[in-house]
């Protein structure tokens, strides 16, 4: 427990009231500082603020005065350790990085008043000095946001994102050397502290960013350096080394020019807490190795060199074992064809993701695939799912995108909805998702074709807007190159083209294809093949195909849409959706096209003078062909992929 409570610890900044200089110090021999209370120097050039004594106060600034205007920007980093001489939960003091008009405090007070300020003139707002805190447990003796010292401007736990989702705490009192950089920008007023181990290079994202205008301050402040205090136990405050730049960045500290700090023999004051510290210190080392032993298996992943170059888009395995509680069924958010999908919280982060496993048909390829996969990560659209990353284990592959709070677009569908969509959420809809994908096609650096739209694969967010996602069979290619041909046909049944069939060809026609079912799927409110019984289907587009015939097209509607609506959006969309249908590639629309349909920015062709597909039942099934290499044919369907080439020829469709 001793051991858990020197964990818990926080940073914070304390804002009191409101020539270019430059300078580096890898240990403090030479270095030109003006020092006072315990502060020293060692033989090795180890700046210690505190000594063993209780409730007393030390700093070191740098002698000369910085010229501080009120427009100005710094940046400093600086390596500290702090070691404390009883593993108590109680107040082992604090150390801060000061701004300052002054170097001399002489009535200042140790502990929560940083060996700056006092009774009398705490909270004066003629202070004028800017404090970077670090402590190392906590105390209730004022009113701070983290309970520990001076009322602070903002505070947060010690630690580090390791990525953008991998927070790892750090224990500020362990007696290793942590590395701290503090920038401010005067032009944008705002001051970011980052912290990290100092073997770990300076982490992307700040531990603390806080827009605060410190103009007041740095127009009156003068020096620069460190203030430390002890509390009712002590602790040794050491700063390794300092670098310090006004307008500009701060030189890199080379860790192999610091001093060593010297051997940790903490706890020599109290002989009687050795056993237990002994017992604890074995209980610690010898669970984390049964720990690791017993669960390397149930989390091992497969990690070649060549993975080593996609960096934060590999997840750990652990992580999102954690973060979907077990992959449990609790957990299940969705099933399909290839694979199961799961919500989950990423521990550290708190970020809500979902996590879809896959199975890869062999490791051939594997390389090409996930390089797919990471370029595919780099799309950044409002209407598409953002894929985050991904993790291999063993036989599996997991696909990690952002969590979508309202679902997938078919539960408001079909299967009697218990929450429908009205026309206006629909059409923008149908609109985002054709701007998604004419950003796929004919926008991003590659041409992606998704390979598996349909209503199950869009995804709402918080405000009912569409989002493409699940890119798991999606594949991109170079713009003015030929797409290649695959081993198998994937898909979903209903949206396959036809021609993909015979030529195991994926183009941005077929993806088209699959938009037309899906957008007569959103305002008829059916599936694009239903099943009547055991030897009839209904086939969506063939039965929206005959209404259009019959000139009553507009009866296709979803009957939950109520009689709220406008007549000529409908119309237009079910005839868009025919459009894209078309049983010939070259007939359909590029999705460019189509978002200008969508948008009435140019009329829709005229329906009767294109080929578009057989009013045939077993030709039409011809048309969708087969939705994935695993599925079995039934034998209605053998029958139509003769006659599908042989009637793209002939059709001359409708009236």
């Amino acid at each position: 427990m001793v051991f858990l409570l020197l964990g818990v610890m926080s940073l914070a900044i304390s804002l009191v009231s409101g020539g270019d200089t430059g300078f580096i110090f890898h240990g403090f021999q030479s270095a030109n500082l003006s020092m006072d209370g315990p502060s020293s120097v060692s033989s090795n050039g180890l700046l210690q603020l505190t000594n063993k004594a209780r409730t007393q106060k030390g700093r070191a600034f740098y002698s000369n005065p910085v010229v501080f205007t009120n427009t100005s920007s710094f940046s400093t980093t600086f390596v500290f350790a702090i070691r404390p001489q009883y593993p108590a939960p109680s107040d082992l003091g604090i150390m801060a990085f000061v701004i300052s008009p002054t170097k001399a405090f002489p009535d200042a007070l140790p502990s929560r008043y940083l060996g700056v300020f006092n009774v009398a003139n705490n909270g004066n707002p003629n202070n004028h000095v800017l404090a970077v805190e670090f402590y190392a447990v906590k105390n209730n003796e004022s009113g701070d946001i983290s309970d520990n010292s001076l009322n602070s401007r903002n505070s947060t736990p010690a630690g580090y994102y390791a990525n953008r989702f991998q927070f790892q705490n750090l224990s500020l009192a362990s007696g290793l050397p942590m590395q701290v950089w503090v920038d401010y920008d005067g032009g944008k007023r705002q001051i970011s502290v980052t912290v990290a181990p100092i073997h770990v290079n300076k982490p992307k994202t700040p531990l603390l960013r806080l827009s605060q205008d410190l103009s007041q301050i740095l127009a009156n402040a003068n020096y620069v350096g460190f203030s430390s205090s002890n509390g009712r136990l002590t602790a040794l405050h050491y700063i390794l080394g300092w670098s310090f730049q006004l307008n500009g960045e701060a030189q890199n500290l080379d860790a192999r020019r610091l001093p060593k700090l010297p051997p940790h023999r903490g706890n020599e004051q109290s002989p009687v807490g050795l056993p237990l510290l002994s017992l604890c210190l074995i209980v610690l080392v010898s669970l984390p190795i049964v720990y690791c032993i017993c669960w390397k298996w149930k989390f091992s992943e497969i990690v070649e060199e060549w993975e080593q170059d996609y960096g934060s888009h590999r997840f750990k395995y652990k992580d999102l074992y954690i973060a979907t509680k077990g992959f449990r069924e609790k957990e299940l958010i969705g099933c399909g064809g290839f694979g199961k999908v799961y919500k989950g919280t990423m521990p550290g982060s708190k970020v809500e993701v979902a996590v879809k496993k896959v199975s890869h048909e062999s490791r051939q390829g594997m390389r090409e695939f996930i390089a797919e996969i990471v370029s595919i990560g780099r799309l950044r659209h409002r209407n598409l799912v953002s894929l985050l990353g991904y993790c291999r284990r063993k036989g599996e592959l997991l696909l990690v995108y952002n969590f979508m709070p309202n679902g997938s677009l078919d539960k408001y569908l079909h299967n009697q909805p218990k929450v429908t969509l009205n026309w206006m959420q629909r059409f923008r809809i149908t609109k985002g998702v054709a701007s998604g994908l004419c950003y796929l096609h004919e926008e991003w650096e590659h041409v992606v074709v998704h390979r598996d739209i349909k209503a199950s694969n869009v995804l709402l967010d918080s405000e009912f807007n569409a989002r493409l996602g699940d890119f798991g069979l999606a594949r991109l290619y170079d713009h003015g190159s030929d797409p290649q041909t695959t081993k198998h046909v994937v898909g979903t049944w209903g949206y396959l083209a036809p021609e993909q069939t015979r030529t195991r060809r994926f183009t941005t026609k077929s993806d088209v294809f699959a938009f037309g079912a899906f957008l007569l799927e959103v305002v008829c409110g059916r599936k694009p093949i239903e099943q009547v019984n055991e030897d009839e289907c209904v086939i969506l587009v063939d039965w929206v195909y005959e209404l259009w015939n019959k000139g009553e097209i507009i009866e296709a509607k979803d009957p939950n849409l109520g009689t709220e609506y406008p007549a000529e959006e409908i119309e237009l969309v079910l005839k868009l959706g025919l459009l894209c249908s078309s049983c010939q590639p070259v007939s359909r629309p590029s999705m460019r096209r189509v978002v200008q349909y969508l948008n009435w920015e140019m009329p829709l062709p005229d329906l009767s003078s294109l080929s578009l597909y057989s009013t045939s039942l077993g030709l039409s099934f011809g048309n969708y062909g087969l939705c994935d290499s695993t599925a079995s044919v039934p034998s209605h369907v053998d029958q139509s992929f003769s006659h599908c080439s042989v009637a793209e020829s002939l059709l001359s469709g409708g009236r």
